[in-house]
C-alpha cells in the first residue's frame, strides 16, 4: 500500500533514531491537527494574516514527512498577501486537509498510537 507520508524522509531526518520517528510523528499528530483546523477556520473568516502563520508554520512539518503539498500551502500563503476570494484557494486547502488526515491515519498505524 502506497502511503501518503514518506517513512524514508522522516528516517532520513531523524538519522534512523527509531525512537526519535517515534517522537516526531507523535509531536505531529499533537500539533498538525489543531493548527489544520485553526488555519481551516481562518481562511474560512477571511483571516489573512492567522491563515498565513498556520500555513508557513505547517510547511516545515509536512516537508520532514515529505508530503508532496508545497505548491498548495505556498498557494495558500499567496492568497494572504492578496485581495482574491477564498475560493480561490478551495481546491488547494481541500487537497492539503485531506492529504494530512490520510496521515494522520497511516502515522498512527505505523507507531501503533
Amino acid at each position: 500500500m502506497n502511503k501518503k507520508y514518506s517513512i524514508e524522509s522522516l528516517s532520513e531526518i531523524a538519522g534512523g533514531d527509531k525512537d526519535f520517528m517515534l517522537i516526531v510523528a507523535k509531536t505531529f499528530l499533537e500539533e498538525i491537527p489543531p493548527d489544520l483546523k485553526a488555519m481551516e477556520e481562518a481562511i474560512q473568516n477571511n483571516n489573512r494574516e492567522l491563515t498565513y502563520q498556520f500555513a508557513h508554520k505547517m510547511k516545515p512539518n509536512l516537508e520532514m514527512f515529505g508530503l508532496d503539498l508545497g505548491k498548495e500551502i505556498t498557494s495558500i500563503e499567496t492568497w494572504t498577501k492578496n485581495l482574491k476570494n477564498k475560493s480561490t484557494i478551495e481546491a488547494q486547502l481541500k487537497k492539503v486537509v485531506s492529504t494530512v488526515e490520510i496521515v494522520f491515519d497511516e502515522l498512527k498505524e505505523d507507531f501503533n498510537f
